[in-house]
């Protein structure tokens, strides 16, 4: 597993893992795809105990995680006490919460988050913020994402971005992988294909995405994980998983 830099965002299969016995069976699943690590993500109720023995029991590591902004400002030290338990270093929040989505309220953020974080990044966690494309609107000279990254500290703040958000805002995900180049521990890859004339999610090497330049630029920024995710998926989300790992395969990344 040492060698393992794919891993599963179990949002993609949030309807299967909404139950304990779910987690089981989901857990199994994937190590049979070939996954040997997950994101923790879209759970129904677990206790965190049980989800390490279950992570445990089918081989699987506990990378990276995606939890409330809340969880993290109003109980740091379960947040930090819960990812030691799962042997987990990475914290990661979905997005930011819809009380600062305006045009002062990405520079609050990230002065706010910076602040919060900090009892996580003492603990020697890290804390990773995962775009969508609502963050690309321009105020001014600057998008909210640039505001955040560039009113933010880098050692605290880090970025996990989300390939088929920054392409669906209208950016270049290899631009921007690139720009953010030693502040990154993982990034959400996922394609975008065209059906009817609109934009929608696709496994990894089915659409338009470039993945050679993609995965060069990952690799340059020191990516340590690849998180395979798909919101919505056109086939059983497993085998969705399953070809996204087997193209990402073809492309060199193991």
């Amino acid at each position: 597993m040492a060698g393992s830099v794919i891993g599963a965002q179990l949002y993609t299969v949030r309807d299967f893992v909404r139950t304990p016995g779910e987690v089981d069976t989901a857990f199994a699943r994937l190590r049979e795809i070939g996954y040997e690590a997950v994101q923790v993500s879209g759970l129904g109720p677990i206790e965190p105990a049980q989800l390490r023995a279950l992570a445990d029991k089918h081989d699987l590591q506990i990378v990276a995680t995606h939890i409330g902004f809340e969880d993290i400002v109003n109980d740091p030290c379960r947040v930090i006490a819960e990812h030691r338990l799962w042997g987990c270093r990475h914290v990661a929040i979905g997005g930011m919460p819809a009380g600062y989505r305006s045009a002062d309220g990405f520079a609050r953020f990230a002065r706010d988050a910076d602040e919060a974080v900090k009892p996580l990044i003492d603990a020697g966690l890290t804390f990773s913020y995962h775009n969508h494309s609502f963050e690309l609107e321009r105020f001014g000279t600057r998008t909210g994402l640039d505001i955040l990254y560039e009113d933010s500290t880098p050692e605290r703040f880090s970025a996990e971005i989300d390939t088929y958000w920054i392409q669906h805002g209208g950016a270049n995900p290899v631009s921007w992988l690139k720009r953010l180049r030693g502040r990154m521990h993982l990034v959400h890859l996922k394609d975008m294909a065209v059906i009817n004339g609109q934009p929608v999610y696709a496994e990894v090497g089915e659409g338009n995405l470039e993945w050679p330049s993609i995965i060069d630029a990952c690799r340059e920024a020191g990516v340590q994980w690849y998180l395979v995710e798909q919101d919505t998926c056109r086939r059983d989300p497993f085998d969705s998983l399953a070809l996204s790992l087997r193209n990402l395969r073809a492309l060199g990344l193991h």
